[in-house]
């Protein structure tokens, strides 16, 4: 039994020493995940590097903003100068009362056809009328007075000739009646002034034409004069002919001279043609719009034409230069002048300054600052700098 026991001893001492031996298939594993994870972070890394430089080249692509161009289109070389213009009264007249009191009577009403002299309205002026009873009154004392001062006058100097009264006497008497004969003046004279406001009473057509204003009705309280708070009691306005003024652009101001003939249309009077000519010009540009103004007479019998109407004009001359215009939403106007944002081949933008002739409603006439083959910004931003990159969208005129 003893010896049994010692044999299998043995076993028991060497089990442990197996267990502690190193793993080789343990120790790769751990490499392997080791490895594993290095390559891992390793592709993470790099994954969001490229992210990052992906996400900046976004960042930077929107940044640049994208912008619709157009193209300036240019008008034929031989085209009629039309120019806007307004229609005017050839003389236009605000009627003021020359003296108090009230309104007794109107005659004429807006609209009415009036002739040079025609009775329009007549005051009351009952002040007047007193004051000029009293002052004819005055005229008639006075009279009274210089024919007794004459009289006086003449008995002295035939007295002073037997040396009955002084010469001082004489002179007195003299003296008299020169002093009466002023006072008969001075008298003539008041009445007449208070004759002259009388006749004021009556209104009068200062010219022949058409009553476009009435401001007073029977009863009113009319005050002389314009001055504060006063009311013109009418308008007169003389519509054959009529006035047409016009400022003609620079450029085409060599056209334009004395004598020659236009035409004026309206647009609620198609197909119809007013001519007229060419009357005066004001022979000096102006700085401010560096225009011409040019007035036209158009004769107006019938009064189809109304003053104040917007009309077209058209001068029956040809212009020889061929002429460049752009929408109005291409324009930048800011405090240094009128731009426009270029697109260059460098896709970058470049602010030119122009020079704006006629105004077409939707486009301009643009005189000097580009050229035809131009891209031009569409709306463009006012936060738009010179030399900053953009993206081209074209836009609905690009291609003309």
């Amino acid at each position: 039994m003893t010896q049994l026991i010692q044999q299998e001893t043995p076993p028991s001492t060497s089990a442990p020493a197996t267990a502690n031996a190193p793993n080789p298939n343990r120790a790769r594993l751990a490499i392997m995940a080791i490895l594993l994870l290095v390559v891992a972070g390793g592709f993470s890394l790099a994954k969001r590097y490229s992210d990052k430089k992906v996400l900046a080249r976004e960042t930077e692509k929107l940044a640049i903003p994208s912008v619709s161009v157009v193209k300036p289109s240019t008008e034929p070389a031989n085209e009629e100068l039309t120019l806007p213009a307004q229609l005017q009264a050839y003389v236009e007249s605000a009627i003021y009362s020359r003296t108090n009191g009230y309104l007794l009577r109107w005659t004429k009403d807006i609209g009415s056809r009036v002739n040079k002299g025609e009775l329009l309205a007549e005051i009351d002026t009952p002040e007047i009328d007193q004051e000029l009873s009293q002052a004819k009154a005055t005229r008639q004392q006075i009279m009274a007075q210089l024919e007794l001062a004459k009289s006086s006058a003449e008995r002295w100097i035939n007295l002073r000739k037997t040396d009955s009264v002084s010469q001082q006497e004489a002179d007195q008497q003299i003296s008299g009646y020169t002093q009466a004969q002023a006072n008969l003046a001075a008298a003539d004279a008041n009445v007449k002034r208070l004759e002259q406001l009388e006749s004021f009473k009556h209104i009068y057509a200062p010219f022949s034409g058409v009553l476009t204003k009435r401001n007073v009705d029977t009863g009113a309280l009319i005050a002389s004069g314009n001055a504060g708070q006063n009311k013109e009691l009418f308008d007169v306005a003389q519509v054959d002919p009529l006035r047409v003024y016009v400022s003609v652009p620079q450029t085409d101001s060599r056209f334009i001279h004395k004598g020659m003939p236009a035409y004026i249309a309206l647009r609620e009077m198609p197909g119809q043609k007013f001519t007229g000519k060419v009357v005066r010009t004001a022979d000096v540009i102006d700085p401010a719009t560096r225009t011409l103004l040019t007035e036209i007479d158009v004769p107006n019998p019938n009064g189809r034409l109304m003053p104040g109407s917007f009309a077209e004009v058209h001068f029956a001359v040809t212009v020889q230069t061929t002429r460049i215009s752009i929408p109005v939403n291409a324009v930048l106007f800011r405090p240094e002048g009128p731009r426009v944002a270029v697109v260059g081949a460098d896709k970058k933008v470049h602010m030119k300054a122009i020079t704006i002739g006629r105004d077409y409603g939707l486009k301009l006439e643009i005189l000097g600052g580009i050229d035809a083959g131009d891209v031009l910004v569409a709306n463009p931003a006012d936060s738009l700098e010179d030399g900053q990159p953009v993206n081209v969208t074209p836009g609905p005129g690009a291609h003309s």
